[in-house]
């Protein structure tokens, strides 16, 4: 399965392509097909999102789950301070260990 992720413009978050629109969170990702180029163009030319890339994840049983470590790190959130950022909140993403 391929995701769709890149960064919020504004704010700078982690955002994951969720078929109408992006999501802070990972469980919230869409699989994405060849039209994943046409996306990632229309949205950083809108402006909504900076430097939009493909990755590869696994169905998991809350969510989709990136298979690379780094995507894993960047799903959760900042690894200094569990109390920030995306894991402050209660998700999906919180059911598989970095």
């Amino acid at each position: 399965m391929k995701l769709l992720t890149g960064n919020d413009l504004v704010t700078g978050d982690v955002i994951w392509w969720a078929g109408e629109g992006w999501s802070r969170l990972v469980a919230d990702a869409v699989e994405v097909d060849a039209g994943a180029d046409a996306v990632a163009k229309r949205e950083e030319a809108a402006r909504r999102v900076n430097g939009p890339y493909v990755v590869d994840a696994e169905a998991g049983p809350q969510g989709p789950v990136p298979r690379h470590i780094k995507e894993r790190i960047r799903a959760a959130g900042p690894t200094v301070r569990r109390d920030l950022g995306i894991q402050a909140v209660e998700t999906a993403s919180e059911s598989w260990v970095i």
